[in-house]
């Protein structure tokens, strides 16, 4: 099998700098980790509180703590940064090698979304943003790596698009669309999701958006890793 990871990200309209803010690691077991975190808020400060939520989490995945532990250490470090005044939400996606699994930490009252083939199921369970209050606990889901599992992790500004106009985006009925059509690989996914999100924004998305798309996939025995970074700059 093999494992791809796509991201899409797109600034909140007439804001230079993102809230969103989204890290790999490699996992000292074997495996990588992808986390994403979304800053109260748009702009400088809804930055700072991102990177400062992400950059704890990779570290201590690097040490090899637990996703979870590690994801309650961040809560509390932005608890006491700030005071229980500024939250963020909060996803971990591992691919663990050693068990063979899918791990999925979120602190994020928007869905996961899971697909198997054309199947799309929303891990929906209550989940809260961290920082205000100590020791937030993540939700927690394991799931076998298999191919053919697709998984779609977003910040709050994907559903929220479209609202202003009254009407919101169906992430659900996007991605099954996707799915039924052929058999898209997860770049293509993350930019027709967030291409969607935009268009139903007028070209002017609301809020800071990211997408997170990661697939399993049989492998043809190339044994080489691979990664592409995409990075739009105005001069």
């Amino acid at each position: 099998m093999e494992v791809q990871i796509a991201v899409a990200k797109i600034n909140k309209y007439a804001v230079s700098e993102s809230g969103d803010t989204l890290e790999v690691v490699e996992r000292p077991g074997g495996g990588l980790s992808v986390v994403l975190a979304d800053g109260q808020s748009s702009g400088r400060g809804a930055k700072a509180a991102s990177m400062m939520v992400v950059r704890k989490v990779i570290s201590l995945l690097a040490e090899g703590v637990r996703d979870g532990a590690a994801a309650r250490a961040a809560s509390d470090a932005l608890f006491a940064e700030k005071g229980g005044k500024v939250s963020s939400t909060l996803n971990i996606v591992s691919v663990d090698l050693q068990t063979k699994t899918l791990v999925m930490a979120r602190n994020n009252e928007a869905p996961i979304y899971i697909a198997r083939g054309e199947e799309v199921e929303q891990l929906n369970e209550a989940s809260k943003s961290i920082g205000t209050t100590r020791n937030t606990k993540p939700v927690i889901t394991e799931i076998p790596l298999e191919a053919g599992l697709t998984i779609v992790v977003y910040t709050d500004g994907l559903v929220h698009a479209g609202t202003r106009r009254g009407h919101p985006m169906d992430v659900g009925f996007t991605l099954r669309g996707l799915l039924e059509d052929s058999n898209p690989p997860p770049q293509e996914i993350a930019d027709a999701l967030l291409a969607q999100a935009v268009r139903l924004d007028d070209g002017r998305p609301a809020d800071d958006i990211s997408v997170l798309v990661v697939r399993v996939l049989s492998n043809n025995g190339d044994p080489v890793r691979r990664m592409s970074v995409r990075l739009p700059i105005r001069v």
